[in-house]
């Protein structure tokens, strides 16, 4: 088999995109670790923080995981989505989106969890609580202590967190080596069919 056999365009194109794929992987594997450190960020700052006062005036991802209030004078528009409580059940949270008498930003805050989706009977208060990820301002307040009759939610956790690029960095590496391998065996048939 001479080099002269291996088309050289072809060649380069297809080893430039594993190149690329490869790099891609590389670049996953950092975020992974960036991600695992900001995960461990949110465990030490919900742990060692003063309580906040919502809305915010912090960044979101200074704020996250950390414990907070809210005056929620003038609840609004409710949704009851899957949620779990804090002994892992499955039903419905109970989350509502909430004005200050102050005005300003609304806030999303979550009151508690049942099974049953109906709206629950609740004209406001304030909340204590932890803020977790998620609703229309990138943040949710999760009520400490239920409200309306209903059970706690589940507190937001930062290792519930997903971390998917070590998987993500997997898949490059595989479309890389699965394009090695597809030209390998394109350019083994082209010889073959050539003698």
């Amino acid at each position: 088999m001479s080099a002269r056999k291996i088309p050289i365009i072809p060649t380069v194109v297809v080893l430039a995109a594993a190149a690329i794929m490869v790099a891609l992987g590389v670049w996953q594997l950092g975020r992974s670790d960036e991600k695992a450190a900001l995960i461990a960020q949110y465990g030490r700052a919900a742990q060692s923080s003063a309580p906040l006062t919502l809305p915010l005036n912090v960044d979101i991802e200074e704020a996250l995981f950390r414990p907070a209030r809210y005056s929620c004078d003038a609840p609004g528009a409710w949704r009851g989505i899957s949620a779990r409580n804090r002994n892992g059940q499955s039903g419905y949270g109970h989350y509502v989106t909430c004005g200050a008498a102050s005005g300003g930003e609304l806030v999303e805050v979550g009151i508690g969890w049942s099974r049953n989706p109906a709206q629950p009977d609740w004209d406001g208060g304030v909340i204590s609580g932890l803020i977790g990820p998620g609703g229309e301002q990138s943040y949710i307040l999760i009520a400490e202590e239920a409200q309306a009759d209903l059970q706690p939610l589940a507190r937001p956790d930062p290792n519930d967190m997903p971390n998917n690029h070590l998987a993500y960095a997997g898949q490059w590496f595989f479309f890389a080596l699965t394009a090695l391998v597809i030209y390998w065996l394109a350019i083994r048939r082209r010889w073959r069919e050539g003698n």
